[in-house]
């Protein structure tokens, strides 16, 4: 399903890693269908099952022309390196996938971020969680931009909230989670991890064309007449 606020007209497509449970919260705390739960409402396990993750359906998000329609995306190097930091490193969910523990797959459960991302197709097959939260962004956002009336980043939550605020008319706060201890870089990574990264962000950021620049492309030198 969408997640909606029909009571306020809003309507949010959420990508996973990209400020989804902040975003979630907030709108949980105005809707009145969520009253009762408001309590709980922004914390962050409760969230996600007030307001699931699903996948873009053109058929459903069509008939949403009277609400303000919005997403958040994330720079794609930045949401993939916080799938490690976030899911694998701080929260150590790969120790819970029953494949890993059944010894039915023979992975690390705590690899460190080259073995992870050069081995990432083979933990995307083991674990539902790192599939989920790895997944590109099209699938939750679709291909068309023009379907949203607005389309933030997340470095714009600020701008999002004051959004969210005029439209409504109510003082929206977006609150923040997810915030991993450590920030994992491009340059922490092997010259062999950023080529194997460069080739698999490579759609996904020719989809976020509008809203990032592609790290792993080098500038064009001009000729020197």
């Amino acid at each position: 399903m969408v997640i909606r606020v029909d009571s306020h007209r809003l309507a949010y497509m959420a990508v996973p890693k990209a400020a989804c449970s902040s975003v979630k919260a907030a709108l949980a705390a105005i809707d009145p269908l969520q009253a009762e739960n408001n309590a709980s409402a922004f914390k962050q396990q409760q969230v996600h099952a007030i307001y699931p993750t699903v996948r873009f359906r053109p058929h459903r998000w069509s008939i949403l022309e009277n609400h303000y329609c919005f997403t958040v995306v994330r720079d794609p190097l930045k949401r993939l390196l916080a799938v490690y930091t976030n899911r694998v490193e701080g929260l150590g969910i790969l120790s819970h996938s029953p494949k890993i523990r059944r010894g039915r797959v023979h992975l690390p459960t705590e690899p460190d971020p080259d073995y992870f991302f050069q081995n990432l197709s083979a933990y995307i097959a083991t674990s539902s969680d790192i599939k989920h939260h790895a997944l590109p962004t099209e699938l939750f956002t679709g291909a068309d931009w023009s379907v949203y009336d607005r389309v933030f980043r997340t470095s714009e939550m600020d701008d999002l909230g004051v959004a969210l605020s005029e439209h409504t008319r109510r003082d929206v706060v977006i609150p923040h989670f997810n915030s991993s201890d450590r920030r994992l870089q491009l340059s922490d990574l092997s010259p062999q991890t950023q080529r194997v990264l460069g080739v698999l962000l490579e759609e996904e950021y020719a989809h976020l064309a509008p809203f990032f620049d592609n790290p792993f492309h080098q500038p064009r030198m001009h000729a020197v007449a």
